[in-house]
C-alpha cells in the first residue's frame, strides 16, 4: 500500500511533465510544419547548373 501512495504520484508528476512538455513544443511551432522535412529530403529544389552547349566543330580537311 505505501508503494502506491508513493507511484501515483510519481506518475502523475510525470504525466504534468510530459504535459508540459508537448505544451511548450505546440506553443513555439515545432509542430506547424509536419510535412517540410520529408519534402526537404526527398526533393532537390536547387536549381541545375546551366549546361553549356558543345563548341561547333570543324569538319575535317578534305571532306
Amino acid at each position: 500500500m505505501k508503494a502506491i501512495l508513493m507511484l501515483i504520484p510519481v506518475a502523475l508528476s510525470l504525466g504534468a511533465i510530459g504535459l508540459a512538455a508537448f505544451l511548450w513544443a505546440l506553443r513555439s511551432g515545432q509542430f506547424d510544419d509536419l510535412d517540410g522535412a520529408a519534402n526537404r529530403i526527398l526533393f532537390d529544389y536547387e536549381d541545375p547548373p546551366p549546361e553549356t552547349p558543345a563548341p561547333p566543330q570543324n569538319p575535317p580537311p578534305g571532306a
